[in-house]
């Protein structure tokens, strides 16, 4: 199927509505995959479409794709590497690579186990019972969000705090109230190279230091894929040093010893039934034929409505408060991944590829920006996540359904003028035109019974494989990212600008730079 194909069915649609397009699929675009359901009947699909996007998926090679993912080929060519990710969640006793990148999250669990327990204490004797987790972008999203999402299952004798920004303040706070003496500071960075985690971490020891002197180490324990100046950076002492595997890149990495803070300060094994939900979606994702894989069925749509249909963002709205943090990792996941123009032979792309995406936590949105997506003047394919945790309160869920269902009907049907003044003829006409909706706006519905730590996990594997056949389908290398490191670059060249020991190349950044230092 070409391009100039599914551009002309997508100009085929121009007049049709989304209600009717919906009230015939209803009940026919439902497929499931380890415990999540999806429901698609609300996008701007018709049948024909469908056989043209499944025809696309099979020209572009979406299952040789995973193939090659999953056979730890080369997915990533402009640094050489394939993308094991998968590995460290892997539930298979295979030997080779993958077992390799596995026991990394092995071991990691085995720390935790000692840590959680008492056994790992330092020379003070005194068991661990503060965690500050120190790490940026794609060693700090993704533990934050398991953390935050199984708050409740967090052992009592911890106090896990986190600390991500550059700014001093915020280190500050992760420190506050905290005995030294009794507080671990874990430190990720895959190069060890990362400014932010550096800073942080230097500022931690000192505070470690400054209290239990030369045994600041003890208290230390680092994630990387660079031992050699981890090690250099512990000056010799006894800090504990885990592997991060070079094929891993950062936002890939939640299932990876970076997320030894979650492990050692949640309980039981809440940890592993998140490794294990992840390995059943990967399962899924690998045999599930085309048109009922979900990971395949999620590209295609994020293709279809972002380079055809022209909606350039996309909400996900997660009706649980455990997800409040989903929006801002699939941020980075999605945006740092496929936010590119050229593909890996440095040619510009000829689609818009991967969206703005943005979000939040329902309901409390719908009291924010969902006045935005109702009766704004553009139009945004949302997600619908709904995912109750346990012994959650009936008349609570049942609520979150309601709003939550109610949302995605509204906004695909809209409110037309002539019901309103049906329904409220006592209102003036310029009043009643204001409570038109349009409707015509599309979403997605996912859904499972109970979020648990398998539940997630079996998510984000979800959205992971998501992101990197969405990549295919543009012709986007996902797991690169030079726009990140241009930027790292450029603020190293501006800090002697700052300090008054070169100009600047730019004349803005020179005028701001002297106005902010003078």
């Amino acid at each position: 199927m070409t391009i100039a194909s599914l551009q002309a069915l997508a100009g085929s649609l121009k007049d049709v509505a989304l209600s009717d397009l919906a009230s015939t699929r209803a009940g026919q675009q439902v497929f499931d995959a380890a415990g999540w359901q999806f429901d698609l009947s609300r996008h701007f699909l018709t049948p024909e479409i469908d056989e043209a996007l499944f025809a696309h998926a099979k020209a572009a090679g979406l299952q040789g794709a995973i193939e090659r993912l999953f056979a730890a080929e080369i997915v990533n060519p402009s640094e050489g590497r394939p993308g094991l990710h998968w590995a460290l969640r892997s539930q298979s006793e295979e030997q080779g690579l993958a077992e390799s990148v596995r026991a990394s999250t092995n071991a990691a669990l085995v720390i935790a186990r000692r840590l959680n327990n008492g056994e790992l204490k330092p020379p003070n004797g005194q068991a661990f019972k503060s965690i500050v987790h120190i790490g940026i972008g794609g060693s700090d999203f993704g533990p934050r969000l398991v953390a935050d999402a199984f708050a409740d299952h967090q052992l009592k004798q911890f106090d896990l705090r986190f600390c991500a920004n550059l700014d001093p303040l915020d280190l500050q706070l992760a420190l506050a109230g905290l005995d030294p003496a009794q507080t671990l500071v874990i430190g990720i960075s895959k190069s060890f190279g990362t400014e932010e985690t550096l800073f942080n971490l230097s500022r931690a020891s000192d505070w470690l230091a400054a209290s239990v002197g030369d045994d600041w180490t003890s208290h230390i324990a680092l994630v990387t894929a660079s031992s050699a100046k981890a090690k250099d950076w512990l000056g010799g002492g006894a800090g504990l040093i885990l592997d991060l595997p070079e094929s891993v890149g950062g936002r890939f990495s939640i299932w990876s010893a970076g997320s030894l803070a979650c492990m050692t300060a949640l309980q039981g094994d809440v940890f592993q039934d998140f490794l294990h939900g992840a390995a059943e979606m990967d399962a899924h994702v690998q045999t599930a034929p085309l048109e009922s894989n979900a990971a395949i069925r999620l590209a295609l749509l994020d293709f279809w409505n972002t380079s055809f249909m022209g909606f350039s963002a996309r909400a996900v709205l997660a009706y649980s408060r455990r997800l409040r943090m989903l929006p801002t990792y699939l941020q980075q996941l999605e945006m740092e991944s496929n936010g590119k123009s050229a593909g890996p032979n440095g040619k510009p792309l000829s689609l818009m590829t991967a969206p703005l995406l943005w979000g939040g936590e329902g309901t409390i949105g719908q009291h924010s920006y969902h006045q935005w997506l109702h009766q704004g003047t553009h139009v945004v394919p949302t997600e619908f996540i709904l995912a109750p945790g346990s012994n959650e309160s009936p008349q609570g869920v049942q609520a979150l359904t309601a709003h939550a269902l109610a949302q995605a009907e509204v906004l695909a049907n809209g409110r037309s003028l002539q019901d309103i003044q049906a329904e409220e003829p006592e209102l003036s006409p310029s009043v009643a035109a204001q409570k038109v909706h349009s409707g015509g706006r599309p979403s997605t519905f996912m859904y499972t019974n109970q979020l648990t730590p398998h539940a997630l996990g079996a998510l984000i594997a979800l959205y992971e494989h998501r992101t990197y056949l969405a990549g295919v389908l543009w012709g986007i290398n996902s797991f690169d990212q030079w726009g990140v490191e241009r930027g790292k670059t450029m603020a190293a060249r501006i800090k002697p600008v700052l300090a008054g020991e070169v100009q600047a190349d730019d004349p803005v950044t020179g005028h701001l730079a002297r106005l902010i230092t003078s």
